[in-house]
């Protein structure tokens, strides 16, 4: 199963991030070519391009985190220190699924390339 999926895990509070705004974009160079928004389910999941629209090339992810933490009462910063988290990466192989997982807190994030 090819694709590109996302899971977001509040560190903070040891849970899923739902409801998180989620924006995909295909990158060329310095052009941004936006594709869909979606919104984290319960689970802190979205599945953002299906394998068949998976393309090799540059892609964008930018997570809506600063709206998180205000809606959850997290105790942030006005504005808050994260308010955007953006991951640039790159897919090399339509054949291979791309599970992009954000790790985050309201003062640090970490991701790396999940299965």
């Amino acid at each position: 199963m090819s694709g590109l999926t996302t899971h977001i895990l509040d560190q903070a509070v040891g849970r899923p991030a739902a409801g998180v705004l989620v924006r995909v974009s295909r990158r060329d160079g310095e052009t941004l070519s936006s594709l869909a928004e979606f919104r984290t389910d319960d689970d802190g999941r979205a599945r953002l391009i299906a394998g068949e629209d998976l393309a090799v090339g540059g892609y964008r992810l930018e997570f809506s985190i600063g709206e998180h933490f205000t809606r959850t009462g997290a105790a942030v910063t006005d504005p808050p220190f994260l308010d955007v988290v953006v991951i640039d990466f790159a897919v090399s192989n339509v054949e291979q699924h791309y599970h992009v997982p954000l790790l985050v807190s309201p003062y640090g994030y970490s991701t790396y390339r999940g299965s």
